[in-house]
């Protein structure tokens, strides 16, 4: 998205009005789109009425007008991200040392070439470092190198492969266009090669666990501060940022992880190890569980586990904290157990955990996780040391579907 953007500012500087308006709707208004569209207009009327072009504000009257018509982007990852990258942009080349380092001067073509390649790489290196936090907690991975391959993949797509798509559009009027697209092709393909590359190097990819909300507020917080004012009352937003991305980095890993119908349960080490209930789990359920255990480590069978003694129908697991060691009951096929054999299996460990409902008769010594309460709260992720458990709804039981499944559980309870 971020190329269809450049590009966007690409066709709205230089195709005029019609044209920014035309790529946007055709490229499916997406948030970044528009930001670039709304930003290279401004910017045209800006060089027009004699003014600086690249300022804030323009930043903030881009955001205004897509938070008027869709408000709902606040929240969202491609709003955050678009406009911290065009944000970090601004307000780093609005340092005065910064400014001093880029500014032109009478000096050799070389020395010129490797000035801009420094600052291509410090540009990158600033956008890594704000938008690494927000892909962390969206999506609990970001990449580490993306400042390196923008060295490369930025010139080429500004200066290569946007001006021979725009070549072969014109030709393809005449019907000479073939050879051009076929250029821009293999410039993508570099690019993609590129990312292959780069995306196979050693800690090419780093992930996190889900951090607490506190300290992704005081990122924000640090970054407005420091970003949007001017007087050194802005350096006090450095210290609350550190603050924030220390608690992103301390963030704990859950100890278990239970998706939300009950069949798949995760066990997490602390060095990030994850042990699945159900070895033949899809790739869907592997890479959500490794997302929300902040690893990229290969899951392995649960009956690898130290500790784990498992049948066929369950498993029974115990799992070290620090505070003590936890027993699990975890139930792997729809097979009964006896209520009265079940009930005393229950009673001599901590937790149970099945996709299944379990009679009244069990009552574990901490948390019955079965499929009675789990349609309450969605998947669980639960840290033993602080004896926490946070579920998928809590942060959404005012959305109308869930107080209707909720209300759907209370009725039917009251029918039983």
């Amino acid at each position: 998205m971020a190329g269809l953007a450049d590009f966007g500012a690409h066709l709205c500087g230089g195709g005029g009005r019609n044209g920014a308006l035309a790529y946007t709707l055709l490229t499916g208004a997406e948030v970044p789109t528009i930001r670039s569209c709304i930003a290279a207009l401004l910017v045209l009327v800006a060089l027009a009425l004699g003014r600086e072009a690249l300022t804030l504000r323009l930043v903030a009257f881009g955001a205004l007008i897509v938070l008027l018509f869709w408000p709902e982007a606040l929240a969202g990852p491609s709003f955050q991200l678009s406009f911290a990258a065009v944000a970090t942009i601004v307000i780093l080349h609005d340092l005065p040392l910064v400014k001093r380092y880029t500014e032109r001067r009478d000096e050799p073509t070389l020395y010129r070439f490797a000035r801009g390649v420094v600052s291509l790489v410090l540009t990158g290196l600033a956008i890594e470092i704000i938008l690494a936090p927000i892909a962390l907690f969206h999506f609990h991975k970001t990449g580490l190198y993306g400042a390196f391959a923008n060295v490369v993949a930025i010139p080429m797509t500004t200066f290569v492969i946007m001006p021979l798509e725009a070549l072969a559009l014109a030709l393809d009027l005449v019907g000479l266009g073939l050879p051009f697209w076929w250029l821009a092709g293999q410039g993508i393909l570099a690019i993609l090669a590129l990312a292959h590359f780069v995306s196979g190097l050693p800690g090419a990819v780093s992930m996190m666990p889900e951090m607490p909300i506190w300290s992704y507020a005081a990122f924000w917080a640090g970054a407005l501060l420091f970003g949007l004012l001017q007087t050194h009352i802005r350096y006090v937003g450095v210290p609350i940022f550190l603050i924030g991305i220390g608690g992103m980095i301390l963030a704990p890993r859950p100890d278990i992880l239970v998706t939300g119908d009950g069949k798949h349960l995760a066990l997490v080490t602390a060095d990030g190890k994850v042990s699945l209930l159900r070895g033949k789990a899809g790739d869907f359920v592997r890479d959500m569980i490794s997302e929300k255990a902040g690893s990229n480590a290969i899951a392995t069978p649960i009956e690898q586990w130290p500790g784990a003694s498992c049948t066929s129908d369950n498993c029974i697991i115990s799992i070290a904290a620090p505070n003590r060691t936890w027993t699990i009951l975890a139930t792997r096929t729809a097979y009964q157990v006896p209520a009265m054999e079940m009930a005393a299996a229950c009673r001599r460990v901590d937790i149970v955990m099945s996709d299944r409902w379990l009679p009244q008769s069990c009552q574990p010594k901490w948390i019955k996780a079965d499929r009675r309460l789990l349609e309450q709260t969605g998947g669980l992720a639960i840290y033993l040391a602080e004896q926490r458990v946070i579920t998928v709804n809590e942060n959404r039981a005012h959305m109308p579907w869930v107080q209707a499944a909720k209300a759907a559980q209370q009725n039917a309870d009251l029918h039983q």
